[in-house]
């Protein structure tokens, strides 16, 4: 009996992971972007962590993005290309370790849909290179959008307004 239901659990598990997210999540891999280059240009020009999270969809570590306590005002761009995706009136502290922000510069990031952890979470990805960001969810500030988009410190910079 034991062994039929390790069967059965297995036959569902295997199931529930259909095309569909597959096919969706090469969506944005095959996106012509407007700044292309080969994985050789990207590894040359960013750092290794840039590299790994805006290349290779990795997240930094909690608490590790000197970005978590900018407070002036400016714009964060994308470190890949310097495409402006967020300002800094929507950042907020989430509390979660990563710099967060109400809302987007819209038009300059894509979402999609990943399932890496089991379970659908909306992606973002710079809109102009491709780089991944982060997540957004929708646990954010109420009295604004309610979305908190999690990015990860290391795929932005910050441009400062008096510069």
């Amino acid at each position: 009996m034991g062994k039929r239901l390790l069967l059965i659990v297995l036959v569902i598990f295997t199931g529930c992971k259909g095309t569909s997210q597959e096919e969706k999540k090469e969506n944005i891999k095959e996106t012509a972007f407007k700044v292309t280059k080969t994985d050789a240009e990207w590894r040359a020009e960013l750092t290794e962590m840039e590299y790994y999270v805006l290349r290779k969809e990795a997240t930094e570590n909690a608490f590790s993005s000197d970005l978590l306590d900018i407070k002036e005002k400016g714009t964060y761009v994308c470190a890949g290309c310097g495409t402006p995706v967020f300002k800094s009136e929507h950042k907020f502290d989430s509390g979660t370790g990563w710099p967060s922000f109400d809302r987007e510069i819209e038009g300059n990031v894509a979402f999609d849909t990943d399932y890496k952890i089991g379970v659908a979470r909306t992606e973002e990805h710079c809109a102009v290179c491709g780089g991944h960001l982060g997540h957004v969810f929708n646990d954010g500030p109420r009295n604004t959008t309610g979305k908190r988009h999690c990015i990860n410190g290391v795929a932005l910079d910050f441009i400062p307004d008096n510069k």
